[in-house]
C-alpha cells in the first residue's frame, strides 16, 4: 500500500489519532525515522485500545524558512518514500510542492480544518520547542494541535552523533519533566500534561481553562525525555561531501553499504562507518546515484 498521503479529507467517521514530524529531510536519516517510530509505537497500544485509526507521518516542507536552499523537493520525496518502505510511517505532501516559504503554523491551521474532530500532534525536538518564539506564530501552535517534544541532546561533533543512541523504553521522570518543562516558553508551560494518552483523551480540566481551547484534542504537550540519536542533516552534508573528496571514504561505505540489504531496521549500531549508521542503505545508494550533496551544491 502506498505510503503517501496526498492532499484529501479523510472522512472516517472514527476520530483518529494523527502525529506529524515536519522538517526538510535533506537527507533523510535513522534519526528522524526513531523519533517518527518511538511515536508510532507508544501510540499503537492507546489506539488499539480506544479503537482508533492510528497515523504517523513525516511532513516535507517545501523549504525552511531558516534556509537559503534545499535540495529538489522531488529527490527529498524519492528519498523519504524508500527510507519508509516496509515501515507504518507515512509521508504527508501537504507543504512540500508550495511555493517557499512555508511556516508551519499556516500547516497546522490547515490540518485542523482538514480534521476537526481528529487528535492532532506535531513532534519536535526539544532546541525547536525552546525556539518557538522565534517561528511565525510559533506560540499559537497549539492553538491547533498538541505538541510531542522529544528532550534530545545536541550533537557537537560526528563522535558524538556515533555514541549517542536510542534508548530502551525508558519512563519519563517528574523530575526530568518539570526541568525541561521550565525551560519552555512561559506561555506554554501549563499545557504540559504526564502521558501520552492525556495527550489524546479530553480533559475537562482543559475545557475548563480560562483560556478555552478551540478543540478537546489539541492545545497540550508531552515531554518525552527519552533520548534519541542525535543525527544532523547538516552533518549527513558535510560527511558526504568530504566522501567525494577522499574517495576511500566513499569506497568503504559503498562495501559496507552492499552487504547491508536496504530494510528498514532502524538502528544498526555495529556499522563502522558513520554514513552506514547515519542513512538507510538505500537513501544512500540513492544519494550516490543522483549525485547529491555535492560540495558546490551547499557553499
Amino acid at each position: 500500500m502506498p505510503n503517501t498521503v496526498h492532499n484529501r479529507h479523510d472522512k472516517s467517521p472514527t476520530p483518529a489519532i494523527r502525529a506529524y514530524l515536519g522538517g526538510s529531510f535533506d537527507p533523510v536519516h535513522e534519526g528522524h525515522l526513531q523519533m517518527a517510530m518511538a511515536v508510532y509505537q507508544r501510540l499503537l497500544p492507546i489506539a488499539r485500545l480506544q479503537q482508533r485509526d492510528l497515523h504517523v507521518s513525516l511532513l516535507p516542507n517545501s523549504r525552511s524558512p531558516f534556509k537559503q536552499k534545499s535540495t529538489d523537493p522531488v529527490h527529498r520525496l524519492a528519498m523519504l518514500k524508500l527510507a519508509t518502505l516496509n515501515t507504518p510511517l507515512q509521508i504527508n505532501e501537504l507543504e512540500l510542492w508550495q511555493t517557499p516559504p512555508v511556516y508551519t503554523i499556516d500547516s497546522v491551521r490547515t490540518l485542523r480544518e482538514r480534521y476537526p474532530n481528529d487528535s492532532l500532534i506535531f513532534i519536535i525536538g526539544m532546541d525547536s520547542a525552546l525556539s518557538l518564539g522565534q517561528w511565525k506564530e510559533g506560540l499559537r501552535l497549539t492553538d491547533y494541535v498538541n505538541l510531542w517534544i522529544f528532550s534530545r541532546p545536541n550533537a557537537s561533533s560526528p563522535s558524538d552523533m556515533d555514541n549517542t543512541f536510542f534508548a530502551t523504553e525508558k519512563s519519563n521522570t517528574s523530575q526530568d519533566t518539570l526541568a525541561i518543562q521550565a525551560k519552555l516558553p512561559i506561555q506554554l508551560q501549563p499545557l504540559v500534561i504526564d502521558s501520552p494518552t492525556d495527550l489524546i483523551t479530553p480533559s475537562s480540566d482543559m475545557l475548563k481553562a480560562s483560556n478555552p481551547l478551540k478543540n478537546a484534542h489539541q492545545g497540550r504537550i508531552y515531554i518525552d525525555t527519552r533520548p534519541i540519536k542525535a543525527v544532523s542533516s547538516t552533518q549527513i552534508r558535510q560527511q558526504l561531501q568530504s566522501s567525494k573528496e577522499r574517495p576511500d571514504i566513499t569506497h568503504s561505505a559503498d562495501r559496507q553499504m552492499t552487504s547491508v540489504p536496504p530494510t528498514n531496521g532502524i538502528m544498526r549500531p555495529n556499522k563502522p562507518n558513520p554514513l552506514a549508521k547515519w542513512l538507510n542503505p538505500a537513501v544512500y545508494h540513492y544519494i550516490i546515484a543522483h549525485q547529491l550533496y555535492s560540495a558546490a551544491q551547499f557553499r
